[in-house]
């Protein structure tokens, strides 16, 4: 059995708690270009680093059975909240879960993170919906999906999908 990242009590009381365990890590690498006028990871690079870890999770879910070009999901909401700032060289990694499925859509949780310390610099939250580009309209969440995301998380998602509502 995998174990869930730890993340330490947060000294920041804003910080929420994990409601799910994280298995799911990708570490970061910060780019000179990556840093602002103040000294720490410009703000857009938290989303870009956020999608690297959707892009990694998805592979590793999926084994690897991904056709990139005709994905079959889209990006419908994204959230960002900013607790504490990253720096130049600091040992940071990207978490990923899914927190909930529907029929047409899942919600993903992600936090980057000083992985030597433990300290959450944001949470994100994605809502990803079913797409197809053929027709360019919204379809259900494929069954590959879902049983994948359940095997990887070790609980039954397929349960949430009577409820259209990812974010319950």
């Amino acid at each position: 059995m995998r174990t869930p990242i730890k993340f330490p009590p947060s000294a920041n009381p804003r910080v929420p708690d994990p409601q799910l365990p994280f298995f799911h890590t990708v570490q970061l690498q910060t780019r000179f270009n990556d840093i602002d006028m103040q000294g720490h990871l410009n703000n857009n690079v938290y989303l870009t680093f956020m999608d690297l870890g959707k892009t990694r999770y998805f592979s590793d879910v999926m084994k690897g059975k991904i056709d990139w070009h005709n994905i079959g999901i889209v990006v419908v909401h994204l959230t960002c909240d900013y607790y504490a700032p990253a720096y130049l060289d600091e040992p940071l990694a990207v978490a990923t879960t899914v927190a909930s499925v529907s029929r047409h859509s899942f919600k993903l949780e992600q936090r980057i993170f000083n992985f030597v310390t433990g300290q959450v610099k944001c949470v994100g939250s994605t809502i990803m919906a079913g797409f197809d580009p053929r027709t360019g309209h919204s379809t259900e969440i494929a069954d590959e999906w879902v049983d994948a995301f359940s095997a990887y998380e070790g609980r039954d998602l397929h349960s949430q999908r009577q409820n259209n509502n990812p974010n319950q």
